[in-house]
């Protein structure tokens, strides 16, 4: 009897092990599995951010651009009362095209930055360009925008509400390719870009954030067509 409770017992010893090298090669899977899957999800991400970076640098200017009613004037930061000098590029840009005739008024967007600032973006650019010649009533002001989509969304609104339809859209080069999205995604009638180079921008900065607006965005479309899919 003792024997045969011998044998068993010796019997039964090589299960266990085998079974814990089962358990140990399942939980190994699962973690290379997961690791490569980490690792395709950072690289499809750097490339993914790497065409962004890319369109920053290679976007242009509409050539040729065509006389239209309004130029947009996407804001930027205030520095207090005044625009940032990089706010200050986009306007000087948005004289040019003024001054050549290639738009007859701007529609100037962007709300307040900080509560204890005494203006709007939109009623800081709308000083500057008054202070250098443009007459006050060829300058429609939207203060409530936050971001790109709000300030070419509502600056629609306002088009829509003069009748106005074709429209250059003034901004840097390396947030021209998000806004020119943005504005195909709205469905502007041939939407046209006047993009300035900046010089007094930090670029490595800018670009970074940028990508990150564009991740932003890119959710945030989505978001909105699945909402208009469902409705």
């Amino acid at each position: 009897m003792r024997v045969l409770q011998r044998i068993k017992s010796t019997g039964s010893q090589p299960h266990k092990p085998k079974s814990r090298q089962i358990r140990s090669g399942k939980i190994f899977m699962r973690s290379k599995r997961f690791t490569l899957g980490l690792m395709i999800l950072i690289l499809a991400g750097l490339v993914w951010a790497g065409v962004r970076v890319w369109n920053m640098n290679t976007a242009v200017s509409t050539t040729p651009l065509q006389h239209a009613q309004i130029g947009i004037v996407l804001g930027a930061s205030m520095w207090g009362a005044e625009p940032s000098p990089g706010l200050r590029e986009r306007l000087d840009e948005a004289l040019r095209l003024y001054r050549n005739g290639t738009v007859q008024r701007f529609i100037v967007s962007g709300g307040l930055d900080q509560p204890d600032f005494p203006y709007t973006e939109a009623e800081g650019m709308q000083r500057y360009l008054v202070d250098r010649g443009v007459p006050i009533q060829h300058i429609v002001l939207e203060n409530q925008a936050t971001s790109t989509y709000e300030n070419l969304l509502y600056s629609q609104h306002i088009m829509e509400e003069y009748g106005w339809t074709s429209t250059v859209i003034i901004t840097h080069s390396y947030h021209g390719p998000r806004a020119m999205e943005i504005a195909q995604f709205l469905n502007f009638d041939h939407p046209q870009m006047a993009l300035t180079e900046s010089k007094v921008l930090n670029m490595p900065i800018h670009q970074s954030r940028e990508v990150l607006a564009y991740a932003k965005w890119t959710l945030q479309r989505w978001w909105i067509s699945a909402q208009a899919w469902i409705a």
